[in-house]
């Protein structure tokens, strides 16, 4: 999973405005080295379980985690069409759901692209 390693930030979100994603602090993904990560969006915070699909440029992951201090779970997707950009689907299990984009933070060439093994 290390070709993901790092942070992307939501650059936007159908659902919620900008301003609403970045609420609490401005909206991210953040991939481990350990197929786990975390996310934050509006008051949505989460905890993730990655598996990389090694046959397409994308990963899926379920996560639990809260919303506004509730305890909140679900499911995601997201596909890669750049090293520096990926196009995604949230679920909130019972709750809304949202396509979203999200982009690289600091990376400008491609010494880090996105690998499948």
């Amino acid at each position: 999973m290390n070709e993901f390693v790092g942070k992307w930030r939501i650059s936007q979100m159908e659902v919620w405005s900008q301003d609403m994603v970045n609420i609490i602090e401005e909206g991210y993904f953040n991939f481990d080295d350990d197929d786990q990560g975390q996310f934050i969006f509006c008051a949505v915070e989460g905890n993730m379980d990655v598996v990389v699909n090694t046959r397409m440029l994308e990963l899926e992951f379920s996560w639990e985690g809260s919303d506004d201090a509730r305890p909140v779970s679900g499911r995601g997707k997201i596909e890669f069409p750049t090293p520096f950009e990926g196009e995604g689907i949230i679920y909130i299990h019972n709750g809304d759901n949202s396509t979203f984009s999200i982009k690289r933070v600091g990376q400008t060439t491609a010494n880090n692209v996105v690998k499948f093994r």
